[in-house]
């Protein structure tokens, strides 16, 4: 099938479900460096709705499904040079060359259809409309609580990872002081997300301490939190693998620590017998010159593959590692693929099931990578 036929029929038999046109063949007439597609249901009617991205604000456009299919083609055929379209048949890519010649790439769906109701908005943890000091005071929204365009992902972001930390707590006693280390906080956004969670929303004494080896950084944060009256939210300059905390821990996070930090920050999260772990994890290139096995050759061989390879190894040895210690581990997709591809995010809940299936599959899975010690169990040993 071409284009016109690939578009026409996703959306004539909805199933349409995302598109995403970037990298605008003419940057000095287009002022959208983005536009993206989706159906949504308004007033009881299908329509898809068109967001288009400059880099202060975000526009929206309601079109039929009838006049879509050929809105989306002419942005295919003379908008953009890279367009990804999602159906529930396929995954498409689009790429344009600069002559206009288009290479069509076909593989596997990777997204379900969910048409959202948009007679009202999405209701969050933090609303938009609703002001939230912390959040003003960060500059992602203003005085009046509305979100500024080019922190609308961020907005998003944040209250995503609130949603999982609510997920998180379901069927668990909070009691005051409840205690969270957030290793590798960086500019803190998450770590003032929790502090307004837990004290404001849940009504809990929350006691919080952020960690990051960056002193300007750790400064403005608190500076920032004295400034919110946030008074057991404190940042420490430190590395992860030398912290030590003498008390009970009831969760840890750590959100894009690069490399061993997260092994570090996971390891003391076990010593602690911490009840909730969620980790980012970044940069994994222990394993890149490690991994082995004869049967994966053709796909090894390749450097940007073995990369990504070695990546959901490294992860897939974590979360085996964390049942092994006792824990009941997902993996969540944190943020859209669209923005990182560090997106996967790993959360642990302590239990007491029995750990023996665990230690055999972890073991198995070493000796299939041909993978001996690691630095997950090098830490845990120290």
């Amino acid at each position: 099938m071409n284009i016109e036929q690939i578009i026409e029929q996703c959306i004539l038999e909805n199933k349409f479900i995302y598109g995403i046109f970037t990298t605008p063949r003419k940057k000095m007439e287009n002022p959208y460096k983005k536009i993206t597609a989706r159906p949504v249901i308004l007033k009881d009617e299908k329509v898809i709705q068109i967001e288009k991205y400059t880099d202060t604000k975000v526009f929206h456009e309601n079109v039929s499904s009838e006049n879509a299919g050929v809105l989306l083609v002419e942005l295919i055929r003379n908008e953009y040079r890279n367009i990804n379209i999602f159906t529930e048949d396929s995954d498409y890519q689009f790429i344009v060359s600069k002559k206009g010649s288009v290479k069509m790439t076909e593989k596997e769906p990777t997204k379900e259809l969910r048409v959202e109701e948009h007679n009202k908005k999405k209701q969050y943890i933090i609303n938009e409309g609703e002001p939230c000091n912390f959040l003003i005071e960060l500059g992602v929204m203003n005085q009046e609580g509305y979100v500024y365009a080019k922190k609308y992902d961020k907005f998003k972001q944040i209250n995503k990872f609130l949603e999982i930390v609510d997920d998180s707590l379901k069927e668990k006693e909070l009691k005051d002081d409840f205690m969270i280390i957030d290793f590798g906080c960086g500019k803190a956004y998450l770590t003032f997300a929790l502090y307004h969670y837990f004290y404001n929303i849940r009504n809990i004494n929350v006691n919080i301490i952020g960690l990051d080896l960056k002193e300007d950084v750790i400064e403005f944060c608190n500076k920032t939190a004295e400034k919110l009256g946030y008074h057991k939210l404190k940042f420490e300059i430190g590395d992860i693998k030398d912290f030590v905390y003498k008390s009970n821990v009831d969760m840890i996070v750590t959100l894009h620590a690069c490399d061993n930090a997260t092994d570090a920050a996971l390891v003391k999260a076990i010593k602690w017998n911490t009840d909730i772990i969620l980790s980012v994890p970044c940069c994994q290139h222990e394993f890149f010159n490690l991994i082995d096995n004869d049967a994966l050759e053709p796909m090894l061989k390749h450097g940007l593959i073995k990369e990504r390879m070695s990546s959901l190894v490294t992860d897939s040895l974590r979360s085996l590692f964390l049942e092994t210690k006792g824990y009941k581990v997902q993996m969540l997709e944190f943020i859209s693929m669209e923005h990182t591809p560090k997106n996967i995010l790993i959360r642990a809940i302590k239990t007491n099931k029995d750990t023996s299936k665990s230690h055999k599959q972890y073991d198995e899975f070493k000796k299939f990578w041909n993978l001996q010690n690691i630095f997950i169990e090098e830490y845990f040993e120290q």
